[in-house]
């Protein structure tokens, strides 16, 4: 079945969410694809005794066009050509299979072909994707002068310190920005002594052609910052955009830009998307980022490029600093968005920068190495000092924010909901009394019908020590009342909700989670798990993934840095798993803890987690704090009828509460696939 809408002016992100109701199963959302020019199609098979399709708005703000919509009937044929075209190894297995007679098998892979096509390689996602047409151009010029119209198209300035590049390269980088399809901008030039005499000469040759381009020389060369700062002089705009010498504009990136202005003019900093290009203009290497993420901008500066800031900002702070070079951008990017809330932040999921990695460029960070991490290190110890934190090292060169805990250190309850396995529950009780490095540790072990004898001596042995309490709440396990139940009884005010099946494999893990769960600004924090083999279990939830939520990274291996090293740097994320959630407990009552009444089993801690960003607070996942989990050990898999049904009805839940949440996570980029959280094409 291919069911196929268009959401006029959607520009490839839809504003619905389509779901089809199928009986006793539930709702059920069908995960589809841009085709471009505004269409959005869905192929696979419909699940039994569906009885209806609903198409939801998935934003107030943002009210969806609906057009055109079509279903079709696919015969076998035509499903099988278009595995083909999509994924050819899984399809040919799947006709190899069906050609034995064994169809259950056979029809599988040939689905999982069709679904495969959701994830792409770049090329083909820059051809479907990020190509324009006479007819884009078209409309985004007539778009601009409806601006122009009414009066209001901001001047945009774009900063360029020269200092020797290869001629071809800033020819490039000058040409990129005449290309622009939006009018309205200034190039402010700031030539930092080139020695070679082809540049000035350049430079003047472009001047003269465009009056937009304005060019200082400066009389000897003082580096990236003070020739930065030589050229935020020149600028008139409300807003200033930093280019490298030897980089790449896209040809839309100003006009996105200057939307962005349009819509919110106070806003302090706009970023987008980026790539690389090679010595042959080639393409490669993409980062799709997430919406503002403070935390990971402590880390890492994942903004980088492009990277546009109000002028009166920059001015205000006194531009870019001497002396931090090669971290300069990090630096002012730290300053610039400290103190400033995120809604006068804007990311712009688009490719609107190419960054050149190719010999010859002459970029001012390749110089600026050696000193770059000690700058950067300096630029987060002075951002973090008045909160008692410190900035050190952390793995592969980036920093690392460590925040500082009181004296003496608050009392730390953790609430295990368990039910028998003793021999799981004996390993986490071993681990958190004798392998955790934390003074003031109260368990909560809430007992939910246990009758196995090693589970009562192991209770029996525990009987006379103070640091752990048995709460007996019996009846049908539902984890969300066990945890209230656990929270209820503790006496801490830090909460720390652990699963019976987690192990711990390092002493420093809950000081971590503790000294980032005191910062006022942060709701909850989550762990780093790892499956026993080894591999990432929980690297944070990603809201959409399978229609609800999922892991990242899942499955990657623990070495492995991940997504532009999302895996070795604290950063946000939207909801943490439950098995180890850190949360303080006025923050708990405060959002009303889990909801026991529809979110029984599934779903609980994301639905948590959001309600605790709705309240205004910030959900934190770290690398730092790394544990085992023997996932669902204890509980065991929804393999009957009743689980099923129950699992069904809280997706229903999530999608009825949070179905616009679900659909744009912002820390996952809206360009990657939902399929699973791999951060994938």
């Amino acid at each position: 079945m291919t069911i196929r809408f268009r959401d006029a002016g959607s520009g490839n992100l839809p504003r619905v969410l389509m779901t089809v109701l199928a009986g006793a199963t539930g709702v059920e959302s069908l995960p589809e694809e841009a085709e471009g020019n505004d269409w959005f199609a869905w192929t696979g098979r419909l699940p039994a005794a569906v009885q209806s399709l609903r198409l939801t708005p998935l934003a107030r703000e943002q009210q969806p066009h609906v057009t055109d919509v079509t279903i079709r009937r696919r015969g076998r044929i035509l499903l099988a050509a278009r595995a083909l075209t999509r994924d050819p190894a899984t399809a040919v297995r799947a006709l190899y299979w069906r050609s034995l007679g064994l169809k259950v098998r056979g029809r599988g892979l040939l689905m999982a072909a069709l679904q495969h096509h959701s994830e792409t390689g770049y090329r083909a996602w820059i051809a479907r994707f990020d190509t324009l047409t006479e007819a884009n151009r078209r409309s985004i010029r007539s778009e601009i002068a409806g601006w122009q119209a009414q009066g209001r198209l901001p001047l945009i300035s774009v900063l360029m310190p020269v200092h020797d590049p290869a001629p071809a390269v800033l020819e490039a980088a000058l040409r990129s920005v005449r290309a622009q399809l939006y009018p309205q901008w200034e190039l402010c030039i700031a030539d930092d002594a080139s020695t070679n005499p082809v540049i000035p000469r350049l430079l003047a040759r472009h001047a003269a052609a465009d009056p937009r381009i304005r060019v200082m020389r400066r009389s000897q060369n003082g580096h990236i910052s003070r020739a930065s700062n030589d050229a935020l002089a020149l600028a008139q705009g409300s807003h200033v955009a930093f280019l490298d010498h030897d980089d790449v504009l896209a040809e839309t990136a100003l006009y996105h830009v200057a939307a962005a202005i349009r819509s919110d003019p106070d806003r302090v900093l706009i970023y987008s998307d980026e790539d690389k290009i090679d010595a042959r203009g080639r393409r490669f290497e993409p980062h799709f980022k997430s919406s503002f993420d403070r935390e990971l901008l402590y880390g890492q500066n994942y903004i980088n490029h492009l990277c546009v800031l109000a002028t009166a900002r920059v001015r205000e702070l006194g531009g870019l600093r001497p002396g931090f070079e090669g971290s300069q951008d990090h630096d002012l990017l730290l300053r610039a968005t400290a103190g400033v809330p995120t809604s006068r932040i804007h990311h712009i999921p688009r490719v609107l920068y190419h960054w050149r990695a190719a010999g010859g460029s002459g970029t001012f960070s390749d110089r600026a190495l050696a000193q770059s991490e000690t700058a950067r290190l300096q630029a987060l110890s002075e951002i973090v000092a008045a909160s008692g934190g410190h900035a050190v090292r952390g793995p592969l060169g980036f920093n690392r924010f460590v925040r500082s805990l009181p004296e003496p250190a608050p009392r730390v309850s953790v609430i295990i909901p368990t039910r028998d396995r003793a021999e799981l529950l004996e390993i986490v009780l071993r681990g958190l009394f004798a392998a955790t490095d934390y003074p003031d540790i109260e368990v909560v072990v809430v007992d939910n019908d246990s009758v196995e004898p090693q589970t009562l001596a192991l209770f029996d042995a525990y009987a006379r020590d103070p640091r752990l309490r048995v709460v007996a709440v019996p009846g049908p396990f539902n984890f969300s009342d066990l945890s209230n139940r656990g929270a209820a009884a503790a006496s801490g005010p830090v909460l720390l909700f652990l699963n019976n099946d987690v192990e711990v494999i390092e002493s420093g893990w809950l000081r971590e989670l503790v000294s980032i769960t005191l910062d006022p600004e942060i709701g909850a924090v989550g762990a780093k798990l790892l499956y026993p083999d080894g591999t990432v279990q929980h690297g944070g939830i990603v809201l959409g993934i399978g229609g609800v939520a999922g892991h990242s990274h899942l499955g990657l291996p623990d070495t492995d840095r991940g997504y532009f090293a999302r895996m070795v740097l604290a950063q946000e994320v939207s909801a943490v798993t439950g098995a180890c959630l850190a949360m303080r407990a006025a923050v708990f009552a405060e959002v009303g803890g889990f909801d026991a009444a529809s979110l029984a089993v599934a779903f609980n801690d994301v639905d948590l987690c959001l309600r605790a960003r709705a309240a205004g607070y910030r959900i934190v996942w770290t690398p730092y704090a790394r544990l085992v989990h023997h996932e669902s050990k204890s509980r065991g898999a929804e393999d009957t009828l009743e689980k099923r049904a129950r699992f069904q009805s809280e997706i229903r839940v999530m999608q009825d509460r949070w179905g616009a949440q679900l659909r744009a996570d912002p820390y996952y980029n809206p360009n990657l696939s939902r399929t699973a959280a791999h951060f994938r094409l």
